[in-house]
């Protein structure tokens, strides 16, 4: 599995006049186990959506390196998986056409077979089941289980364990030490231990906390 680095340089980002965050940077080598923390509203997400390249810093650069050549933000997408709870899922499509229709535009690791799939997510019996019949947990269990199966070197992880019950964390922390140990990985969480377990290093959101400005 290959992995991605990201270079943050002296970024800051702004709504309106308030700043969330100013003068992050940070270097997150590749196979880097980050975890995001900051209480609610602290801009984690929001830091998380720049990583990404949704969103773009008002101040600063973000750069990604990938065996030694820089990746350019118009292709990123192809290099990033990312679960979140802002992620909205195709709620007409059944669970195997969302499999089918997510696995075309982001292949799966190993090419698992779309059986596989269903098997891993643990969601067989619902394979013919529409999305928007599904509940709160098993829309989550879908969306962790697409991006951490994804071919993509960078994982992204918002508040992975939102809406899990406890045997659903079980299978989150399980797929995430199967699939994920060579991958660049930054997990948001409001310091839930079973949500970063595996992270390394921490980056907390309060040390880049700026006051209100016009500026």
């Amino acid at each position: 599995m290959y992995s991605i680095n990201i270079s943050l340089s002296s970024i800051g980002k702004k709504f309106g006049s308030e700043w969330i965050f100013r003068e992050l940077s940070a270097e997150i080598k590749a196979g880097d186990k980050l975890f995001i923390s900051g209480g609610n509203g602290s801009g984690k997400s929001t830091l998380l959506q720049v990583i990404s390249g949704f969103i773009t810093p008002n101040e600063g650069r973000v750069s990604y390196m990938l065996d030694n050549k820089e990746i350019e933000t118009d292709s990123l997408k192809n290099y990033i998986s990312l679960a979140s709870p802002y992620l909205q899922l195709i709620e007409d499509f059944t669970l195997t056409e969302a499999i089918e229709h997510s696995k075309i535009f982001k292949p799966f690791i190993n090419k698992i077979s779309t059986v596989d799939v269903l098997e891993i997510f643990e969601l067989s019996n619902a394979k013919n089941k529409f999305i928007k019949q599904f509940s709160s947990g098993m829309k989550q269990r879908l969306k962790l289980g697409l991006a951490i199966l994804a071919d993509a070197p960078l994982l992204l992880l918002d508040e992975p364990v939102s809406n899990l019950d406890k045997n659903a964390i079980m299978w989150y922390k399980s797929l995430i030490q199967t699939y994920a140990s060579h991958r660049t990985v930054i997990v948001c969480s409001n310091n839930i231990d079973d949500e970063h377990f595996f992270c390394t290093s921490q980056l907390n959101l309060a040390d880049y906390k700026a006051k209100k400005s016009a500026v």
